[in-house]
């Protein structure tokens, strides 16, 4: 991957291909969402465990693989801002302007999702991360189930000895999306918990055996940061 390459994934693409209404769309989305994650994120009160199990990722010389649910993804994107992290964003006119805010958070973006374009975005996902750049899925997205760990990130883990990092981030107070999600919007000032789980390694020798288990072990993994989450929330 050449310097071209890597500097396309971090630069807004053209909107050359969309008519004049579009664009306009993509550019009010993008700075709504953008302003809304920025000023909401600031305003949160964070509490951070597990940061060992993050540190001893770098310290190991790997790159992380972030994966969390899709309903926390707002403020996991203010909170792992400026890491230079890669996402798949599907090839769509809700895809591109989500590139766009999330670009502006110092995110980089590759086109494809589960349904098009996902088996190249996956390809050149590997070949970023050999070049050093860290990656991030929201598991269960982009349409659900809820709650269901697909497999994406167990194969870049496979194919590249990265280990994946599950996280979680808990508010005690939010609103909930009227969407299929049901995402954590966090209301002003509330105090969050942002949790690191323990790194999955995949080896990559793994039998379609090995690879379920650990998609078994993922979903484990993710399932205990939100009952932990969720049980933080319920103390006083």
């Amino acid at each position: 991957m050449d310097d071209d390459e890597k500097n396309k994934i971090y630069d807004f693409a053209p909107l050359d291909d969309y008519p004049f209404k579009k664009r306009l769309q993509i550019y009010l989305a993008d700075f709504i969402f953008y302003l809304a994650i920025r000023i909401l994120g600031a305003l949160t009160r964070p509490e951070v465990r597990g940061m060992e199990n993050h540190d001893a990722i770098i310290a190991a010389g790997k790159t992380p693989i972030y994966v969390c649910w899709h309903d926390r993804i707002f403020l996991s994107t203010y909170y792992c801002r400026n890491r230079g992290i890669v996402v798949m964003t599907s090839k769509s006119f809700d895809g591109e302007y989500i590139a766009r805010f999330i670009q502006r958070f110092g995110y980089g973006a590759i086109r494809g999702s589960s349904s098009r374009g996902g088996s190249k975005a996956l390809v050149e996902m590997i070949m970023a991360m050999r070049e050093g750049l860290p990656m991030a899925f929201t598991v269960d997205g982009p349409r659900g189930p809820r709650y269901k760990a697909k497999p994406g990130p167990i194969m870049i883990a496979k194919r590249t000895g990265s280990p994946i990092q599950p996280l979680c981030v808990e508010s005690k107070r939010f609103w909930r999306a009227k969407s299929w999600d049901k995402m954590q919007i966090p209301k002003p000032f509330t105090k969050t918990l942002l949790t690191f789980g323990e790194p999955i390694y995949v080896d990559a020798k793994a039998s379609q055996t090995e690879v379920e288990a650990k998609l078994a072990e993922l979903q484990r993994a993710l399932d205990g940061l939100v009952k932990a989450g969720e049980e933080w929330r319920k103390a006083r």
